[in-house]
């Protein structure tokens, strides 16, 4: 290691230890990530800064549906930023009016609302509820209630750690936002007894379709139609948070199709930009989305022209390149292999479409050691809710690629 300005013009001459030092000295700790230091990435492929090749089985928590780099989103990248990539709101631009059409046409929906992160979503989507109940349902003044979720997530900002479940999330971060009322996921009884007793406050239900920080749990059959149900009957809104879920991760367009179910509000982020760029959008009616005035909600960057001309390549990949239908067929494939392995670990193997958990049984003490091991092995895989291993990678993986990942998860959970 060098030692005054050590680390000055070291790009391309720094080893795996020395970026991990680096890091650790100079950035916050707000990650306990692989100790896999990424170069480059093509495809469902990812180099380290050694040159040791990995299979990308996180995605980038599905920003990466399209795969790394992918040519078709990254020449539009590459076009728009030469030409205008920001105006902000102030002024119009030429993308975000086709962004605006070309997502009403893919999701049925007819009006959208841009940002950047997927909380700065979730966010404007709280936002747009609650006005809704004062301006529409006529909750009285500050008293707008929404119902979420024990196990949820839907990012870190104040609010929305808010209603989170999870205390490593809320520790020494308070006060928190009011206005969440908490029930158990997948409990539609929970859900109307919630109704029942604070209806007339209540303007949303928000709750993601598949928990995928919880660790791919899937509700029972038939609990996303007896939410919307019960909100229809309560005059209530359903909000299904679709960021991670969402884009073909679960096999459909958005996984609260495999019940037949539009939500009155979707959220979408990540795969919306492909990986190339932050885009996020509150998909919902004319209805719900026409609350906001001018002045009332806004971002600098939301709805840019790059930012919009990535989102349009990226929808486009993922429909024209028939993602949607490959997650469907590959994530079966994936499933029936998984649950052919014989290991004295797992306690259950579950997912829909490329969104898959393996679960471990608890006495085995956590499943970052078999992710260090499948990383060993050049597979990347992150654990999640410590016992589960969520495998999710890009909707471009090819069957013999898929059958070198159940190889290398029969290797480890065999081991």
């Amino acid at each position: 290691m060098k030692t005054d300005n050590q680390y000055d013009d070291l790009e391309g001459d720094v080893n795996t230890q020395e970026y991990i030092q680096i890091e650790e000295r100079y950035g916050a700790h707000n990650y306990k990530p692989l100790d896999v230091i990424i170069a480059r990435g093509e495809g469902v492929w990812v180099w380290d800064v050694e040159g040791k090749k990995y299979l990308d089985c996180l995605s980038a928590y599905s920003a990466l549906n399209q795969g790394h780099c992918h040519p078709r989103i990254v020449q539009a990248m590459i076009d728009q930023s030469q030409v205008l990539a920001l105006t902000s709101r102030a002024f119009r631009n030429d993308q975000l009016p086709l962004l605006y059409k070309e997502l009403s046409e893919l999701t049925g929906y007819e009006m959208s609302l841009p940002m950047n992160s997927g909380a700065e979503a979730v966010e404007t989507a709280i936002k747009a509820v609650r006005k809704w109940g004062y301006t529409v349902k006529g909750v009285p003044e500050d008293q707008a209630k929404i119902i979420t979720c024990a196990g949820n997530f839907h990012g870190r900002t104040v609010s929305i750690i808010s209603c989170s479940t999870e205390p490593e999330y809320r520790a020494n971060f308070g006060p928190f936002t009011p206005g969440f009322i908490t029930i158990p996921f997948g409990d539609a009884e929970a859900l109307e007894a919630a109704l029942d007793e604070h209806g007339d406050t209540v303007v949303a239900f928000m709750v993601e379709p598949i928990q995928g920080e919880s660790g791919i749990r899937i509700p029972p059959d038939g609990y996303l139609k007896r939410a919307q149900a019960l909100c229809r009957q309560h005059n209530a809104l359903l909000v299904t948070d679709e960021i991670q879920s969402g884009l073909g991760r679960a096999g459909k367009l958005f996984a609260s199709e495999h019940e037949g179910v539009q939500a009155d509000v979707t959220i979408i982020g990540k795969a919306l930009s492909g990986g190339l760029y932050p885009v996020s959008a509150v998909l919902s009616s004319r209805d719900i989305l026409g609350v906001f005035k001018p002045g009332e909600h806004g971002s600098t960057f939301g709805g840019n022209p790059l930012a919009c001309a990535v989102a349009r390549a990226a929808l486009k990949a993922l429909v024209e390149e028939d993602m949607i239908q490959r997650s469907a067929v590959q994530g079966a494939y994936l499933l029936d292999s998984l649950c052919a392995i014989d290991s004295p670990y797992v306690q259950e193997v579950r997912g829909r479409g490329l969104f898959v958990a393996v679960e471990l049984k608890h006495e085995v003490g956590g499943a970052r050691p078999f992710c260090e091991a499948l990383a060993e092995r050049g597979m990347l895989c992150k654990e999640t809710h410590k016992h589960v291993i969520r495998l999710a990678p890009p909707l471009i993986i090819k069957r013999d690629e898929l059958d070198w990942a159940v190889e290398q998860l029969r290797a480890v959970l065999r081991h």
